[in-house]
């Protein structure tokens, strides 16, 4: 007889029950959203609970197909088998119907799904753990089980509504949050995780992989996925920024590096090549006191830049470097 995975909480079931589980499906009660940008074409999913590394289990992901969240007592197979049955065509709905049909654990499942056009379907079993349920709106689902209240999924429905027009991974995260605030799991909180992916792809995982932010054990999950978000954001501008200069382009590359460091003015990483940009550029007179800021803070930077003239990734007089040294 298979065995129920136990872990966190003390739930006593029947025989029968205990012979519909196995230690691939463990007991992941928590809240999720399935999502799409309507203006981007941006598929995203999100999820909280108390349990360890949440991400692993409930957020599967792939661009140009859809997004599942499988939670509750999760089936994990349901994510790749969800995604594979998208991708030979199927919808949402009907994908959602295959999974359940083929699972004789169903009435303990909870699942979202959205496809890459945008249809949703979710399904809360019968015999998840109150309270639970979900909403299935015009390019989300929201679920959630074993909550405080039964008001949970809705005010994530209401959350994710009123925020059109913010990116995917925000909207997400403050339908996170609005759980949160509306009391959320019962047992508290652990992890949580939050993935966008795009909506065409362009073969390069790098890029159709757009967010993918996982706290697997914190005290405050969600705060700790907002501050995350911030620096994924400001680490985009970075990019962007080393994107510039490789094209020549230093004047954009200083705009994208001032927009990083405005976001994080503590970090030395940003400060450092954004006065790398300035003296790229003839700006000497901006760069040589924030070198100078750098240095004091960590003299390893400066051990480092000179090594930057022979690849080109620092280009100035032997003058402009030995006054940038003297800092």
């Amino acid at each position: 007889m298979r065995k129920a995975l136990f872990t966190g909480c003390l739930v006593i079931f029947s025989i029968a029950a205990l012979a519909q589980y196995n230690r691939e499906n463990p007991l992941v009660h928590t809240y999720s959203i399935v999502a799409m940008d309507t203006a981007t074409g941006d598929i995203g999913v999100a999820v909280q609970s108390h349990w360890f590394s949440v991400g692993t289990v409930v957020a599967w992901a792939e661009s140009g197909v859809g997004a599942v969240a499988t939670q509750s007592f999760s089936n994990p197979a349901f994510g790749p088998q969800g995604l594979q049955l998208m991708k030979t065509g199927l919808d949402a709905e009907a994908t959602l119907q295959a999974l359940l049909a083929s699972d004789e654990g169903r009435e303990y499942r909870q699942v979202g799904v959205i496809d890459v056009s945008g249809k949703t379907a979710s399904h809360t079993g019968a015999k998840n753990i109150k309270e639970a349920g979900h909403v299935v709106g015009d390019y989300y689902a929201v679920q959630a089980n074993l909550m405080e209240n039964n008001t949970v999924w809705q005010a994530m429905a209401d959350s994710f509504e009123g925020s059109a027009g913010e990116p995917l991974a925000e909207r997400m995260l403050k339908a996170l949050e609005a759980a949160q605030t509306e009391g959320g799991d019962i047992r508290g909180k652990q992890s949580a995780a939050l993935v966008v992916v795009s909506g065409t792809p362009t073969g390069k995982s790098w890029i159709d992989r757009k967010v993918d932010l996982r706290v697997d054990d914190h005290e405050n999950p969600l705060q700790e996925l907002r501050r995350l978000w911030k620096v994924h954001q400001a680490y985009e501008y970075m990019n962007a920024g080393d994107v510039a200069v490789e094209a020549g382009d230093f004047e954009r590359a200083g705009e994208l590096y001032q927009s990083a460091e405005t976001m994080f003015p503590n970090n030395l990483e940003m400060q450092y090549w954004h006065a790398i940009n300035l003296a790229n550029v003839g700006n000497l007179k901006e760069a040589l006191p924030m070198f100078k800021s750098v240095f004091s803070k960590n003299p390893k930077w400066k051990k480092l830049t000179p090594r930057l003239i022979d690849n080109g990734m620092l280009s100035v007089s032997e003058g402009d470097l030995k006054q940038i040294m003297k800092q």
